[in-house]
């Protein structure tokens, strides 16, 4: 029985046993980005970033950003402009990661995942669903993905942890870890995009072609 057999067991299981789902079956079944958050309503969004950050923790620079960098813009760019449900083209739908990293990934966070379901938990919505809460959420992403797409040395696994601070926050409906995700966001933004000037160089070439 694949996840999306069952949604309403998804849609009140915690992170990691969402995580367990996706593990059930062969090791080197494709998990498709497409079937991830199948059943789970407003936690949607955050099962496929989730999902869509695994890439950024694969060791070898330039690959893992290249492929993470741009779903989490894709996903932004939604909440930014107002979506409820995700969307995405169906070449990258049917694509995503096998069982087995997912099963990898799940043991690597298990340890930190059990210790921060203590503490979060479905609290302060308005800083979820809110229209001007989730475009600040998309903003922020789509500046994260950009800043994860660059080839900055050292930052994939930065900007990743991150991304993953979102992706719970709009799985485990907290508001509180939102707004803690938007402030240490805002601050990766600055030091690693506006400073360095990269990411105000992509913007300002991006404002031109709009004029």
């Amino acid at each position: 029985m694949t996840p999306a057999d069952r949604p309403e067991a998804l849609h009140e299981a915690g992170t990691r046993d969402l995580l367990d789902a996706f593990t059930v079956g062969h090791p080197d079944d494709v998990v498709k980005l497409g079937d991830v958050f199948a059943g789970l309503g407003k936690r949607s969004f955050g099962m496929l970033l989730f999902v869509s950050t695994l890439p950024a923790f694969i060791p070898i620079p330039g690959v893992g950003g290249a492929i993470s960098g741009p779903l989490v813009i894709l996903i932004g760019a939604q909440l930014l402009i107002g979506l409820r449900n995700p969307w995405l083209p169906k070449f990258i739908a049917r694509h995503g990661p096998h069982r087995h990293s997912v099963s990898r990934f799940r043991d690597l966070l298990s340890p930190w995942l059990g210790r921060l379901e203590k503490l979060v938990r479905p609290r302060a919505s308005a800083m979820l669903d809110h229209r001007l809460a989730s475009a600040t959420t998309g903003l922020l992403l789509i500046l994260l993905g950009l800043l994860l797409s660059l080839p900055i040395p050292f930052t994939n696994f930065l900007f990743g942890g991150l991304l993953l601070l979102f992706a719970l926050a709009l799985l485990e409906r907290d508001g509180y870890l939102m707004v803690g995700a938007w402030a240490v966001g805002a601050v990766a933004i600055a030091v690693f995009g506006v400073l360095s000037g990269q990411l105000a160089a992509m913007a300002a070439g991006w404002i031109d072609l709009l004029i």
